[in-house]
């Protein structure tokens, strides 16, 4: 076939009933697409051709939309530094934990046949090793020489949020340090701090003294550091309620429409950027904010784009989203559910918006005049209702 037989038979149907805009692309098709278009064909179509939404209704949206992302990362910053300085002050409990126990051990093993000097070159040996190997593993990308790869499945490809410490896929790298990293570092300070207490003591009860009043210290350290959990926590408190969070959700993912990158399913020809993506039980859950009018029910052209984003999500995460969340304001939340029947509704949806952006021919498929008096586009419109 020739060159030029290949370009008259493009655009084009394939096999699943999407339109195909060349060999190798699918006509595009975005979620605002399908939330202009299921609210009327016609206006759907007005925005593709250039024609912008004017009001102060839109400006408003739009700068709501900014001041919940900005609310929204602020939550996320003020849950991850909490999160932080809990785990700091849990390692430093678990300090004070060690020494006293080592302490009781002491007064209750009556056959201790090593010296306290022995002891302590025995535990500054083992520091030094331990920190050795802590400070190796920081510098050097070992998991990459073990073979260990970037896992792909259960990750969202756009996640902007860093994590407490380090996040599921974390593979390390040059200077890099993880947990285990971490828990080397911290083992190399707790039996530096023991060898350096043995050293001062003559016999087994100055030994005793001087873990007990060494674990005295700490727990003043731990006390300031409990402090700033504390401080932590009510700043992450007052994030969460100006949310109207009910529980600790973590999230994954804000849109910014600068920095976050679009989601995207090649197969099908759709795109889009949710509003939020958040983490309940373990579930990757869109939430799509809306800053209008509250209704009683979920619009239909809001949840054809909340449909949108369930699928891309599902496609980048590489697993069933059971769900995703309309928001309109901050208390009148909707569950969408994500099953067979709505998925093939989304499907028909994109299908019938790249037909139209193949063959044109949109109409207005309502008669209410509250409809059009509200659409943005009426300006341009030659099937309007009102003047």
């Amino acid at each position: 076939m020739s060159s030029h037989e290949e370009v008259e038979n493009y655009p084009r149907q394939n096999h699943e009933g999407f339109w195909q805009k060349n060999k190798e692309k699918m006509v595009p098709v975005s979620a605002s697409d399908l939330e202009r278009h299921k609210y009327c064909p016609k206006s759907f179509e007005l925005a593709r051709e250039g024609n912008t939404g004017v009001g102060e209704a839109l400006e408003s949206g739009i700068e709501k939309h900014k001041a919940i992302h900005e609310r929204v990362s602020d939550y996320a910053e003020n849950r991850l530094q909490y999160n932080r300085s809990n785990v700091i002050w849990t390692w430093w409990f678990t300090v004070i934990i060690a020494f006293l126990l080592d302490a009781i051990l002491l007064d209750l093993i009556d056959d201790v046949n090593i010296s306290t000097n022995d002891a302590a070159r025995f535990l500054s040996i083992w520091a030094l090793m331990v920190l050795i190997a802590g400070i190796v593993l920081v510098y050097l990308p070992w998991r990459s020489f073990i073979g260990t790869k970037k896992p792909t499945e259960d990750k969202v490809i756009i996640e902007i949020f860093e994590s407490t410490w380090e996040n599921n896929n974390f593979v390390g790298g040059w200077f890099e340090a993880g947990k285990l990293e971490a828990t080397f570092l911290m083992s190399a300070i707790v039996m530096g701090i023991h060898a350096i207490g043995l050293v001062f003591a003559s016999d087994r009860n100055q030994a005793i003294f001087i873990l007990i009043l060494t674990a005295m210290v700490w727990t003043l350290i731990a006390s300031w550091q409990l402090q700033r959990t504390l401080i932590d926590f009510a700043k992450f408190e007052t994030s969460r309620n100006d949310l109207g969070f009910e529980e600790d959700i973590d999230i994954a993912y804000s849109d910014d429409e600068e920095s976050s990158d679009l989601l995207k399913d090649e197969s099908i020809g759709l795109r889009g950027r949710p509003d939020q993506i958040v983490i309940v039980d373990g579930e990757f859950i869109p939430v799509e904010q809306k800053t209008g009018r509250v209704p009683h029910k979920p619009y239909d052209s809001h949840k054809m784009q909340l449909l949108a984003y369930l699928h891309l999500v599902s496609i980048s995460t590489n697993r069933e989203i059971p769900y995703g969340v309309l928001r309109y304001g901050d208390d009148t939340i909707f569950r969408i559910e994500w099953d067979e029947k709505t998925k093939q509704s989304l499907f028909d949806e994109i299908k019938e918006i790249q037909r139209l952006l193949v063959e044109g021919g949109a109409k207005r498929n309502h008669e209410r005049e509250g409809k059009c008096l509200n659409c943005s586009r009426r300006y341009a419109c030659d099937q309007s209702l009102v003047e």
